[in-house]
């Protein structure tokens, strides 16, 4: 396994997770404050997820073409402006524009799954995928807390301010650190050529190239399903990811209304759960993956999730910091196993040229769970404040017994072929 680039890699994920955390923890509050409902919460929660679902697989795909290293300098371009119009959101119209164009811009993480697909083989990958796992864990340690503070002490501006200028660092150093993984890659400027397809269709109207781009989505998505292991794993990315995203959103608006939790204590609690999101992944998984294998690990992690989300609103109001911490273990356990298993199983059981487009599908699925969840979760939690948890258990006791089927096709049997 090549070391390298995938500490590059790393390097390049972890500043902007560290720019999306510094956010991410205030926009439920910061939109409360501007006056928003807890649907119209939800709306702009679902926005940034609504870009993702529509822009993740023309990215992961548009990465097995030119390459993944000029669409993660782009997604990080992309995530700089968002935060200095971010940093501009007095009003929810705003705010919803600032979270589209972040939604846009958030390719680098399929083009990142893509790119250690490139540099990894089967024994090394879901490593790997945890390493990656772990940036996020780090992210969500350093952003909420530099985002609490500023927020306390700053106001909003400064937040959006300050991620930018992470996101702009960043794309200096990817400009000049991160190096092209995709060994089939082409150059850039194929995409400026005339498409030979509207030549041999003789169309190039709007109609015909929209008819052109749905029929090679429905291509993606025939092609993502036909593998029966893949199709489940599929599934398995869409229920826990609408049942984790069902419960995220109104957790934070729990810790405010019933525990009293502040900005800054929300930050620490984020921070709790990424670290230990980073020692599980960065330094667990590896070693969990050879002795038990993808399998076990992956039942193991929607238990441990399970356990983690539903029993959140039973915490008692006043052991928020004790038993309220115990809970999240769990969850924080179950996440940094789940995640970064059920991506690097889906790369595994895909073929090796459409890892970005697979990568990008992934990601549109979860996306998809991403807009239905802070809907869900935010009209269930105004009806009764624990009816989102009860739902969150529910999914995943549902991902725990399709985990559990996965166990009939052996990973090494379906090893892909170049």
């Amino acid at each position: 396994m090549k070391k390298s680039p995938l500490i590059i890699l790393f390097l390049t994920v972890l500043l902007d997770l560290i720019g999306f955390g510094i956010v991410l923890p205030l926009l439920p509050t910061y939109a409360k404050q501007l006056g928003a409902s807890p649907f119209m919460i939800g709306l702009i929660a679902a926005i940034y997820s609504s870009m993702q679902f529509i822009f993740s697989p023309i990215w992961g795909k548009l990465s097995d073409k030119i390459g993944r290293r000029p669409v993660m300098l782009s997604s990080i371009f992309l995530a700089a402006m968002s935060y200095i119009f971010f940093s501009q959101a007095v009003s929810i119209p705003l705010l919803i524009l600032a979270r589209a164009l972040s939604g846009i811009g958030s390719a680098n993480i399929a083009a990142a799954q893509a790119a250690i697909t490139d540099v990894t083989d089967s024994k090394s990958r879901s490593g790997a995928m945890g390493m990656l796992g772990a940036a996020f864990g780090i992210g969500f340690i350093i952003g909420p807390l530099i985002g609490g503070v500023l927020m306390t002490n700053f106001g909003i501006s400064w937040v959006g301010l300050f991620a930018a200028g992470l996101n702009s660092i960043n794309f200096i150093l990817a400009l000049f650190l991160l190096s092209e993984t995709n060994p089939h890659a082409v150059s850039i400027l194929t995409l400026f050529r005339k498409n030979p397809e509207a030549i041999q269709h003789n169309d190039a109207s709007f109609v015909a190239s929209l008819s052109r781009k749905s029929a090679a989505y429905t291509e993606t998505l025939r092609s993502a399903f036909s593998s029966r292991p893949v199709a489940l794993l599929m599934i398995i990315n869409f229920i826990y990811s609408l049942a984790i995203v069902n419960m995220q959103v109104s957790a934070i608006l729990l810790w405010s209304d019933f525990y009293h939790t502040t900005e800054q204590q929300v930050g620490y609690l984020f921070a709790y759960v990424g670290f230990i999101s980073v020692i599980v992944q960065g330094m667990m998984l590896p070693k969990m993956t050879r002795r038990f294998g993808e399998h076990k690990l992956m039942v193991f992690g929607h238990i441990a999730s399970f356990v983690g989300v539903f029993f959140i609103p039973f915490v008692p109001v006043n052991a928020m910091f004790t038993v309220g911490l115990a809970v999240l273990l769990f969850f924080a356990i179950g996440t940094s196993l789940v995640n970064p298993l059920n991506i690097s199983m889906i790369s595994l059981y895909s073929y090796k040229q459409k890892q970005g487009q697979i990568m990008g599908f992934a990601q549109s699925v979860n996306a998809l769970a991403r807009i239905l969840g802070p809907f869900s979760g935010s009209i269930l939690y105004g009806i009764n404040h624990s009816f989102p948890y009860y739902m969150a258990g529910f999914l995943t006791v549902i991902g725990t017994l399709i985990s559990m089927a996965m166990f009939k096709y052996d990973i090494e049997a379906l090893e892909p072929s170049a």
